[in-house]
């Protein structure tokens, strides 16, 4: 398999200089900002699906927001590659400058832009657009910084100061959900709602300038800098890490064995987490966010400490870990969020199931494409009704040309009687099914400490990925070897996580459902990466 060279005579292991720690501080400072423009998209996504696709269903409207956020997760690639290109052939600093542009531009545009009432379809069609713009940015910007930070540091310390980079994504939906929380208990929640949600996103004019100012008082990479003072720069990088098998084949293996289920677990733990309290659980955003705060808060550090401990025992072993305890363990997790956060719900789903009972050709999948058809079959009308309840059940073939109906408990509801609309959401009330989180019975230290747990399992997988990718590519193409396999992991697999998960819990009617997706995903790594990536921690990067 072909990597950058192995460890080799003369490479200075000792510490950085003064000039070195600055360009660490300013690139990882940089990047939080850049995270943060990408992440209040989804920290705000409930807002965003009220003005922006408020044509369509409450819940479908927000399947449609994370759609929509996930769009800017689908186009990171194509910014990988687009900027990858331009890394490593005019060099690190001036793409930092473009992409960062993009971002911020794109984040401070949808604070002004209308919403559907005032602009129609294209107010949806315009934010998806802007959304493009900053998963191109994105895209672009993370393999850039990884590879100049690893490109500074000392080889035995590669894996610390680049973790100081994994934090910036943590940090900067950190940031994001703190500024949220400050603005929203300063101006009350119906300002908030009305209009006061947009200043997140106008805050990114001003972390612009302040990012433009930090990347400008930069220096070019050094290992870039040698290369193209020896002419030794590639023409060619996307031919060449793409192109030639012995690149692409680290590449896939990259892909298959390492980013996609670090993606998983690092937007499994993390924002999914936070939707999974605030849209399944029903607890209040404001508490849900102040404790994934905490969780945040607490988890981060691990990053530095897991990125040191990686130059000591290796990338592999503590990544996979990662892979490992997510796999076993993310159903009773989110099963023990449930029982703390909302003790009520798991009474009822335990003492009180709700049963579909229909003939299984008269049900079709959930999930529809445009929001707009007409379930009108019992089955589909019963199901229909209990995802806009946001209800578990369970379904249960009868026989054909049995008329449709709902059991709850030992109630039963016809879904084709004239008053089931207005019926069932007293008849799952009357059950014990919680309309929202009651905030007395949330066991906040218990919660928070589940929340916390998820949040370490993204520093194990997280914290070493960045030195991983950069020590498996040579110098000439590191920037866009690397940055294409991450972002399709982070774009495709993370990305459209929320959405996917959501969809599979909306066709099977169970909470837990759609956990099967990162669980599969993160296995699949774990296999992969076991067998196939080999360990990196004494490769020498800074051979030409």
């Amino acid at each position: 398999m072909t990597m950058a060279a192995t460890a080799g005579s003369g490479v200075r292991t000792g510490g950085m200089t003064a000039e070195e720690r600055k360009v660490i501080f300013a690139s990882s400072l940089g990047t939080v900002f850049e995270w943060y423009d990408f992440y209040i998209y989804g920290t705000l996504g409930a807002f965003l699906a009220k003005y922006f696709f408020s044509n369509v269903p409450p819940n479908v409207g927000f399947i449609f927001a994370l759609l929509a956020f996930a769009a800017g997760f689908a186009v990171r690639p194509f910014g990988a590659l687009i900027f990858g290109r331009l890394g490593d052939m005019i060099g690190r600093k001036y793409t930092f400058l473009v992409t960062m542009t993009l971002m911020g531009v794109g984040t401070f545009f949808i604070g002004l832009l209308p919403g559907y009432a005032t602009w129609g379809l294209a107010a949806p069609i315009v934010l998806i657009g802007l959304r493009l713009v900053q998963g191109l940015a994105l895209g672009g910007e993370y393999g850039g910084a990884a590879t100049y930070v690893a490109e500074h540091a000392p080889q035995n310390r590669r894996g610390y100061y680049t973790s100081w980079i994994q934090t910036t994504a943590t940090l900067g939906l950190f940031l994001a959900l703190l500024l949220i929380l400050g603005i929203r208990t300063v101006m009350g929640e119906e300002a908030f709602g009305d209009w006061g949600w947009r200043i997140p996103f106008l805050l990114s004019g001003v972390l612009l300038v302040v990012s433009i100012w930090i990347r400008l008082s930069l220096n070019e990479s050094p290992v870039f800098q040698r290369m193209k003072e020896e002419g030794k720069t590639s023409k060619r990088p996307l031919t060449e890490a793409f192109g030639e098998w012995n690149n692409a084949k680290i590449a896939i293996l990259a892909l298959f064995g390492a980013t996609a289920g670090e993606a998983v677990v690092w937007y499994g733990g993390q924002f999914y987490a936070l939707f999974f309290l605030t849209q399944t659980l029903k607890v209040p955003a404001v508490t849900a966010q102040i404790m994934i705060v905490i969780a945040l808060a607490l988890g981060t550090p691990f990053f530095v400490i897991f990125g040191m401990l990686s130059d000591k025992i290796g990338r592999k072993p503590i990544i996979l870990t990662g892979f490992l305890l997510a796999m076993v363990t993310y159903f009773p997790i989110f099963k023990g969020i449930t029982h703390f956060a909302n003790p009520k719900l798991e009474a009822a789903l335990a003492a009180s199931p709700v049963k579909v009972i229909a003939d299984p050709s008269e049900c079709s999948f959930q999930f529809k494409a445009t929001g707009t058809e007409k379930f009108t079959t019992g089955c589909d009308i019963a199901k229909a009704a209990l995802v806009n309840l946001s209800v578990n059940y369970q379904t249960e073939d009868a026989p054909k040309g049995t008329p449709a109906q709902v059991k709850i408990g030992e109630q039963a509801l016809s879904a084709t009687a004239p008053d089931f609309a207005k019926a069932l959401p007293a008849a799952i009330k009357a059950h014990g099914y919680p309309a929202s989180a009651d905030p007395n019975e949330i066991n906040y230290v218990m919660t928070t400490l589940l929340l916390w747990v998820l949040v370490i399992y993204v520093t194990l997988v997280y914290a070493p990925i960045a030195a991983w990718l950069v020590e498996l590519f040579p110098s000439r193409i590191r920037y866009s070897g690397m940055s294409l396999p991450y972002h399709i992991g982070n774009g495709w697999f993370g990305g459209f996580l929320p959405a996917t998960v959501f969809a599979i819990v909306a066709a099977t009617g169970n909470i837990y459902s759609g956990l099967w997706y990162p669980v599969a995903i993160a296995a699949m790594s774990l296999v992969v990466g076991f067998l196939f990536l080999p360990e990196t921690k004494d490769v020498d990067i800074k051979q030409i």
